[in-house]
């Protein structure tokens, strides 16, 4: 593939930049000016034919029909918000991404979470390491997360990958998604509003999508009360940032972790400082192994298209 034009969007993983170079002529968007993008992409149209992106930098129209010889998108994500599915479909590109391979850190991540807002792990840390606990003594009591009802917003592969870690710690599990599914014993519920009065841990793990934009919105906060924690490994524009920071500061929410956010990598500043918040800078898959994994992958599906074998991951 080494006469294979490639535009790499964002700086995403080294391994798989290095193996792009390796591998292929490849284009590094990020380093060309924004406001000099299209004419960078036009000078190079006639030979990128694969485009990488991740969940910061995808394929928008605007990308899409300034390079007439592209045939691949390959996600360096799950997600697929960035990348314009109905533009690749009217012009025949195939389009991949990488599940499976982060299922498993996103879900520890998420109950890692739960565990750090409910237990204060963060301030707690904090209070050793200023000398408070040898001035003030012994820190406040917390809430355990063991035995609490989780609610987790969309039951796809991560979303039972978070269920089967809570049910190990005596948590019960009710679900919101499109539909029922067929083949599990969790409780259903048909909206988001009665899943969040009816749990104590709420995690956000559906798609983005834009009937799931602001999901999580003022009233499903007031649901989950003055004791319940949110948690959100899915996408920063599930949830609606400044209700969720008028939800903690007036205390009709308990807490909340997040490791997205609506506008990467700006976070509201607002939640600083608040003590019932843990913020993370979008590392739900951010494991070595990981990682690797997903920048196989990515390699595997362009290797797999430009020798015309079966997408190891299509989603078009």
């Amino acid at each position: 593939m080494e006469a294979l034009g490639v535009l790499l969007t964002f700086p995403m993983n080294p391994y798989l930049e290095e193996e792009l170079d390796r591998r292929c002529k490849l284009f590094r968007l990020w380093e060309t000016p924004p406001e000099s993008r299209r004419d960078f992409l036009r000078a190079h149209a006639g030979s990128i034919r694969a485009v990488v992106g991740n969940a910061q930098v995808g394929a928008d129209a605007e990308t899409i029909d300034s390079l007439p010889k592209l045939e691949i998108v390959s996600c360096f994500s799950v997600g697929l918000d960035k990348v314009d599915l109905d533009k690749c479909r009217q012009r025949g590109i195939r389009v991949t991404n990488t599940p499976d391979v982060l299922t498993e850190d996103v879900a520890d991540l998420a109950i890692g979470l739960a565990i750090a807002v409910m237990r204060r792990i963060p301030e707690a840390d904090r209070y050793v390491r200023s000398g408070s606990w040898k001035s003030k003594g012994d820190y406040k009591l917390t809430t355990r997360f063991s035995g609490k009802t989780v609610g987790i917003i969309g039951l796809g592969r991560i979303g039972k990958a978070v269920a089967k870690r809570a049910e190990a710690f005596g948590c019960p599990i009710v679900y919101y998604s499109r539909s029922e599914k067929p083949d599990t014993n969790y409780t259903y519920c048909s909206n988001v509003l009665d899943l969040a009065a009816n749990c104590q841990v709420l995690v956000v793990a559906c798609p983005l999508t834009p009937e799931t934009r602001h999901i999580v919105n003022r009233e499903v906060m007031d649901a989950l009360g003055p004791k319940g924690v949110l948690v959100n490994i899915g996408r920063g524009p599930h949830v609606d940032e400044p209700e969720l920071y008028k939800a903690l500061i007036e205390g009709r929410l308990g807490g909340a972790g997040i490791d997205v956010f609506e506008q990467e990598p700006h976070v509201p500043e607002e939640l600083f400082g608040l003590e019932n918040v843990v913020l993370l800078p979008h590392v739900g898959s951010g494991t070595i192994e990981t990682r690797t994994a997903m920048a196989d992958l990515v390699l595997g599906n362009l290797e797999a298209h430009f020798t015309n074998k079966p997408l190891l991951t299509p989603v078009i």
